[in-house]
């Protein structure tokens, strides 16, 4: 079983080959570690659990462990549990992510703008593997209101909606996604080059 010394020596750039030689004993005590209250410990826990959620399906199993943290009163939590339901949504051949769902897009009205913004951000992942939830998530983005964060997010939480937006019209098109992107470029909210981004990405999709 990993240590805990040998856990915090890994540098982040082995992380992910590190992941791969876990076993499941060490999976178990990597999930404990996320309630410990060492920041460094718990962050270091979450991200070979993030890395092993690429390849293997063994962090899937705790989806109830990581679903119960969308509640928690610690925001780091709530985005831990966010982010690790997202990596495991390849996994979730019992469509846990169906029973989940409203829970997690509360999180879209969570008091934290970084948790907010991996929410979105985690949000193109969900979307990428579960296509019946497209219509849902689309219209959560779509009436998101930016008014309710701080002026200095607004940008960056816009271009997180229009990211995730842009990768569910890949399959889904409808008239309100096309307006909120065409209200999105008229604005004033994003600045000329990111503009002219988008609307070079849009050509390409």
């Amino acid at each position: 079983m990993i240590s805990i010394e040998k856990m915090l020596s890994i540098p982040k750039s082995d992380i992910q080959e590190v992941s791969k030689a876990l076993d499941k004993d060490d999976v178990s005590q990597l999930v404990e570690c996320l309630s410990l209250k060492d920041d460094n410990i718990r962050y270091q826990a979450f991200l070979l659990l993030q890395g092993r959620s690429i390849f293997l399906n063994d962090v899937y199993p705790y989806w109830d462990a990581f679903r119960d943290r969308l509640k928690s009163d610690n925001s780091y939590q709530r985005s831990i549990g966010l982010m690790l339901l997202a990596e495991n949504v390849r996994w979730d051949v019992q469509d846990r992510m169906e029973d989940t769902i409203d829970e997690y897009l509360a999180l879209l009205k969570d008091e934290k703008p970084i948790t907010i913004r991996q929410c979105i951000q985690s949000l193109a992942k969900v979307a990428q593997f579960k296509p019946g939830l497209d219509g849902k998530i689309s219209d959560c983005l779509i009436s998101f209101d930016l008014l309710a964060v701080k002026e200095t997010m607004r940008k960056s939480i816009l271009l997180d909606i229009l990211n995730v937006l842009m990768e569910i019209r890949k399959k889904l098109k409808t008239d309100e996604i096309e307006s909120f992107i065409l209200n999105a470029l008229s604005g004033g909210i994003l600045d000329k080059r990111t503009k002219k981004q988008i609307e070079f990405n849009l050509q390409q999709s």
